[in-house]
């Protein structure tokens, strides 16, 4: 059986906090979530576990995420040197939506045209719940976010298409080839 890593993490950092976007890397982990199709279930990593979860990245067959190529491996790496995106087979759902449309889609837009469901929360909040000590929030959201990710990927393997909401409202549907 293959197995399948659904992936997501939220950092402690905004890119504002590290002096922007071109340094990702120094925004830390806070949490990641794995869902492991040969396991069947979810693991929650901590900062001091990311070795760990950069371990079960790398003996996956497949590491499915959402913008994960451009923006969660960029914070992997700023926790390990060693850690090489380019050696672990992904699939990057946002890099090849935007492929086909030539824009980028939100998880949110697609997830909610495609099973009328929304995100609980979104990345600034974690980073406030971060700094609460809140982190049981932060691994809640972020299991949201692995689920629906994994929805969203095996809706595009069956169906062999996806929902969004364009700018103007509009439900459209774009075909994928997963």
């Amino acid at each position: 059986m293959k197995n399948i890593v659904y992936f997501d993490l939220e950092t402690q950092n905004s890119a504002d906090d590290v002096g922007g976007w071109d340094k990702i890397r120094d925004m830390r982990m806070s949490v990641g979530v794995t869902y492991s199709t040969a396991r069947g279930d979810y693991k929650i990593y901590g900062e001091k576990q990311v070795n760990d979860l950069i371990e079960e990245l790398r003996r996956a067959d497949l590491v499915v995420g959402f913008n994960n190529q451009r923006f969660d491996y960029e914070v992997l790496q700023g926790h390990n040197d060693f850690f090489d995106p380019s050696q672990i087979p992904t699939l990057d759902m946002l890099v090849e939506v935007q492929k086909i449309l030539q824009h980028r889609l939100s998880l949110d837009s697609i997830a909610h045209a495609t099973f009328g469901v929304e995100k609980t929360a979104e990345g600034l909040q974690a980073i406030r719940w971060f700094r609460e000590g809140k982190l049981a929030e932060i691994a809640e959201y972020c299991c949201y976010d692995v689920k629906i990710t994994r929805l969203v990927h095996e809706y595009g393997v069956t169906q062999r298409q996806l929902h969004y909401t364009n700018r103007f409202g509009k439900k459209m549907t774009v075909p994928v080839t997963w």
